[in-house]
């Protein structure tokens, strides 16, 4: 899949018909790649659920791995928007409610949009788009610990928003892990392990 940053769609619509069919084909394209993963998703079939003719995917998409890129751009803005919700509220949360705001928000997106985790765990994607995402990962809890760490040295803040993230990945990681015994009962051990490191290193 391409690391390009311009959008992945081939011809981006200018009027609301036109939005509305990408978002059709999209919505499509999720629901058959998390079904039958990227590998199995074939463009004849996302073009079936979609309603739509072959042609009209093509028009927008020309290749499987054009739809790909245009998911995981539409569900990174989704995680970002996510974390800036965070952001907003972590000035002056408690912050056991950061905690666990931080360590649901990649549970929470990965369940709304499971065809996310096929995308980025199918191992096809370009590294360079892997990085990519990580490093505004990394940003953006950069920019949610400065909120309560604003004197913080920059290079210590980097290297507390990676533990943090590692973190949230872990938490995604063990929600999805349904052999788990006690699942549940787990995650919240690692929300308080969370609350407990931010509060040691944030109070």
């Amino acid at each position: 899949m391409s690391s390009q940053k311009a959008s992945a769609l081939s011809k981006p619509p200018q009027r609301r018909r036109g939005r509305e069919r990408v978002a059709a084909l999209l919505a499509a394209g999720a629901q058959v790649i998390a079904e039958k993963g990227y590998d199995g998703a074939t463009m004849t079939e996302i073009a079936a659920r979609a309603g739509a003719s072959i042609g009209s995917l093509y028009q927008f998409f020309p290749t499987k791995a054009a739809v790909a890129d245009a998911l995981l751009e539409q569900y990174m803005a989704a995680v970002h928007a996510h974390l800036d919700g965070i952001e907003a509220q972590a000035a002056t949360a408690p912050l056991a409610d950061l905690a666990q705001a931080l360590c649901h928000a990649l549970v929470t997106m990965r369940a709304a949009n499971p065809a996310l985790v096929v995308l980025i765990e199918n191992g096809t994607i370009d590294p360079a788009m892997i990085a990519t995402i990580r490093r505004a990962m990394r940003q953006r809890v950069v920019a949610i610990l400065r909120r309560r760490a604003r004197r913080m040295p920059a290079a210590e803040l980097a290297a507390m928003a990676a533990a943090v993230l590692q973190m949230m990945k872990s938490a995604a990681a063990m929600h999805a892990d349904a052999t788990l015994p006690g699942r549940k009962a787990a995650l919240e051990e690692l929300c308080r392990m969370l609350c407990g490191y931010l509060q040691a290193r944030l109070d």
